[in-house]
């Protein structure tokens, strides 16, 4: 049995697809669905059972043993960038992931869980993945926060030898679409191509910057999710890993991306940056993937133009994007 935690999210639910693309079908999927839209990501996956996040946890605080599972993919986190509410992170995204972690190392199964690259911060320090640099990150906002207490645990227990910490950076790609302001750019630019024929993008608060052109690390979700399956089939290979495509391509260069999938001429118009992002967003971010070299990773990612032509074709513009994902 292999175990998604979060596996109704945009990673968790792309990582089952991926699972059962290669004939794996005996998951447990564990997420909290309530009255959201996320269970529709669940419905054109193979999955053995279903367990709310609280009951999972309850089962590994009263001592259950996961026997017999081979993988625990952890990415049940509050993924909201501009969560407010320290003491909710804290145990959802740190002390959930502990006790998670424990149970996994303990069963003998392969632990894969989700850092982020909002550990970064303003980039400051550059955005090596390197244990000697983790100490003196400094995040902008608590969501990176707390995944960066969880990458210090990891690094005071010294577990960095079992266990695999994935530092996503931008991720989009099928099964967001429940995931409201913090869908990717893509995601919501499709709409709005079609109704004004534009998109809409950040104006600049920064000198340093032109208006668009911030740049960011946009990974496609497939390749996330092909990459731990990567990771599960190699489990001598442990640590903290940047997951991106390495290139950092700017906020413009994805609009123009999106116009060329659905075939438009580029139309944007800039806004004020909201007064909750100032100060909090970051500017410029670029994986160091220098790790897939050393570690002879042969996995090759899409590139922006790639990623967005599929997502935006294969999905976006289909009448029912969950449809599209059972191939």
């Amino acid at each position: 049995m292999i175990i998604v935690t979060g596996g109704a999210g945009l990673i968790g639910a792309n990582m089952i697809w991926e699972l059962n693309r290669r004939g794996m079908d005996d998951i447990l999927v564990v997420d909290n669905i309530a009255s959201t839209e996320k269970w529709k990501n669940l419905s054109h996956l193979r999955y053995s059972n279903y367990m709310h996040r609280s009951a999972f946890l309850e089962q590994l605080k009263s001592g259950k043993k996961l026997d017999g599972v081979e993988a625990v993919i952890h990415m049940g986190a509050c993924s909201s960038t501009t969560e407010r509410d320290g003491d909710f992170l804290m145990e959802n995204n740190f002390h959930y992931t502990v006790e998670v972690c424990l149970a996994a190392l303990e069963a003998g199964a392969r632990f894969i869980t989700a850092s982020s690259a909002a550990t970064y911060g303003g980039g400051e320090l550059g955005f090596s993945d390197s244990l000697d640099l983790m100490p003196r990150l400094l995040p902008l906002n608590m969501y990176g926060y707390s995944k960066k207490l969880f990458d210090m645990w990891c690094l005071r227990q010294g577990l960095l030898s079992e266990v695999v910490n994935l530092k996503f950076f931008n991720v989009y790609g099928p099964d967001e679409y429940h995931k409201g302001s913090m869908m990717s750019m893509v995601c919501r630019a499709v709409p709005q191509v079609r109704e004004t024929g534009r998109i809409r993008l950040f104006r600049s608060g920064d000198p340093a910057y032109g208006d668009g052109e911030f740049f960011r690390d946009f990974v496609y979700s497939k390749d996330c999710a092909a990459l731990m399956c990567w990771f599960m089939e190699n489990r001598s290979c442990n640590g903290i890993f940047n997951v991106g495509t390495g290139k950092a391509r700017s906020w413009n260069d994805l609009a123009h991306a999106v116009f060329a999938a659905m075939d438009v001429a580029p139309d944007i118009e800039y806004f004020d940056m909201p007064e909750h992002l100032k100060g909090k967003y970051q500017y410029f971010t670029e994986a160091d993937m220098s790790w897939m070299e050393r570690e002879h990773c042969p996995l090759r990612f899409h590139t922006l133009e790639e990623g967005v032509r599929d997502y935006v074709c294969n999905y976006l513009l289909k009448d029912d994007p969950y449809l599209c994902s059972i191939r």
